[in-house]
């Protein structure tokens, strides 16, 4: 699964996904439940802000989006939590790395997993807009996850779906909705592309929300 993150190069939003820039501050340790930064494939390129766990349209209580952080790539178009936001509502979430911990016994050992060339990337994300019988709307979204490659295996038997550049561009595109298409996108990032070290046990509360969240805490690299 993929349940932390962080966004922290906030200036270079703009040029990495040229897109119109919004006033978001760095978030070292991003948790479900609150605001990320998403972009849309209605054509705008904008930048917006939607709560991480998707609230379906037809949801009758939008506690489900506390279930719903992140989506399976395998059976995307099998459950009705998503197979309609695969087809037409689709984003990029934004990050610069995540984090995930590998259990040991009684022990979870928190890793944070980063692009070797620390660029901003993209997660692929579902999104939809869930309005309350009162008219409050919530705009919420859920990161796709898939096999874990080489670097990711030894720490979890999941990993969300960074999509290279090329594969952004179809995933934004909202004229494609055929879904095997779709799907052949949502596959494990090259290991050899990322880099994992492990992190302070700080990260396990969102509470803690600082550079210190980064830091190895020893120099040996996966």
């Amino acid at each position: 699964m993929c349940g932390r993150f962080s966004i922290i190069d906030i200036e270079d939003i703009r040029e990495r996904f040229k897109t119109e820039p919004i006033d978001l501050k760095p978030n070292y340790n991003v948790a479900p439940s609150q605001d990320v930064p998403v972009i849309l494939n209605n054509g705008s390129n904008k930048l917006a802000m939607f709560r991480w766990g998707l609230i379906p349209f037809w949801a009758k209580d939008p506690s489900i989006g506390n279930k719903l952080i992140n989506a399976r790539a395998e059976t995307l178009d099998e459950k009705p939590n998503f197979k309609t936001s695969l087809q037409r509502k689709r984003c990029l979430v934004v990050a610069d790395g995540f984090y995930e911990w590998k259990i040991e016994g009684s022990t979870k050992r928190p890793f944070r997993i980063t692009l070797k060339n620390n660029e901003l990337f993209g997660f692929a994300g579902l999104w939809d807009t869930w309005k309350s019988p009162i008219g409050d709307i919530i705009n919420s979204c859920s990161i796709i996850t898939t096999t874990p490659n080489d670097l990711m295996a030894p720490i979890h038997n999941r990993m969300p779906v960074i999509l290279s550049r090329d594969s952004e561009l179809v995933w934004l595109d909202q004229s494609i909705v055929d879904s095997h298409l779709l799907k052949s996108l949502l596959v494990p990032y090259p290991a050899d592309l990322m880099i994992a070290y492990e992190v302070s046990t700080l990260v396990n509360s969102p509470r803690n929300n600082g550079p210190e969240c980064l830091g190895p805490v020893q120099p040996k690299l996966f």
